[in-house]
């Protein structure tokens, strides 16, 4: 339950938990870019923090599928 909440608010703390820091590395560019560009659009583009969101829980499906 706590990993699914990682991935939803903080998705590359989730990557850095599940022993993907490349991933985690990336995934927090990407919230940066997409956090800095809400701010010149005045939000707008606030709701492409779910494509990190998603990613983040895709890849804990499967790190639960492979039994870790």
């Amino acid at each position: 339950m706590i990993r699914v909440l990682l991935a939803i608010f903080l998705p590359f703390v989730l990557f850095f938990s599940i022993g993907r820091p490349i991933s985690a590395v990336i995934c927090l560019i990407m919230q940066l870019v997409f956090y800095g560009s809400a701010v010149f659009t005045a939000g707008l583009s606030l709701g492409l923090h779910l494509i990190p969101s998603v990613w983040a829980l895709v890849a804990l499906m499967k790190y639960k599928s492979n039994g870790e």
